[in-house]
């Protein structure tokens, strides 16, 4: 039988890095989507293919799933993580940085499930989108803006799995609170001590790539500790 093939996206470090690293022991091809290829956690081999990819360049999101159909023939996985974060509240934010968070977070996820979506019905495969808790609530200002654009996320996923209804193609957005990896550590100002670890999100994203076209989860939020609404 051939290996199952995914597909990572911001794949060189925090929740992309411990995801490559989780799907790889697990016996999957991979196939990374990185802005500096030579940047992998993982190096090329048989089993993995680093690519370049950048979520402000449509063409290399095109390029990559083109490279992907070429190397390994098949997709049953595609993980939407590259993201980029914000502080600005809502009456603070620029258009520019309006534009850019939204072409990254939200923008380039959508292109990414259009291109790859022919290889995925043949499986059927599974998205996995990384969102965030800031997709479900706005916490404080400084979230405003980036919480909008997971917001937009979290509903890109829904649509994908309302898409994929026929076909098997099914779609899971996975929403974590703070993650100790640098991002999440830059946003929450702590160390990320306590926190929830990327190992853990990877774990999360492995289950779900691994299920059955039968069981179909809509939204998987993730919290270190207790909160009111999760």
């Amino acid at each position: 039988m051939n290996r199952l093939v995914v597909m990572i996206s911001g794949a060189s470090r925090g929740i992309g890095a411990a995801t490559a690293a989780e799907m790889h022991a697990a016996g999957w091809n991979l196939s990374l989507g990185l802005r500096d290829p030579s940047a992998s956690p993982l190096p090329a081999s048989d089993n993995v293919l680093n690519c370049r990819f950048d979520a402000t360049d449509p063409e290399s999101e095109t390029a990559w799933v083109d490279a992907t159909r070429a190397r390994f023939g098949r997709l049953d996985g595609l993980v939407l993580n590259a993201g980029i974060h914000s502080t600005s509240s809502v009456l603070e934010a620029t258009g520019e940085e309006f534009d850019r968070l939204f072409e990254v977070n939200v923008k380039s996820p959508m292109r990414l499930a259009q291109a790859a979506w022919p290889l995925l019905e043949q499986g059927p495969g599974r998205i996995v989108t990384i969102a965030s808790l800031s997709g479900k609530r706005i916490k404080s200002p400084s979230s405003g803006l980036y919480g909008m654009s997971k917001f937009a996320l979290v509903g890109l996923s829904h649509a994908l799995r309302q898409a994929g209804r026929d076909s098997g193609v099914r779609a899971t957005a996975i929403c974590p609170s703070f993650v100790a990896t640098d991002m999440g550590r830059a946003a929450s100002g702590t160390d990320g001590h306590g926190k929830t670890s990327p190992e853990e999100i990877a774990r999360i994203t492995r289950m779900v790539l691994e299920l059955g076209p039968s069981a179909s989860l809509a939204e998987i939020p993730v919290h270190y500790d207790v909160e009111d609404c999760f």
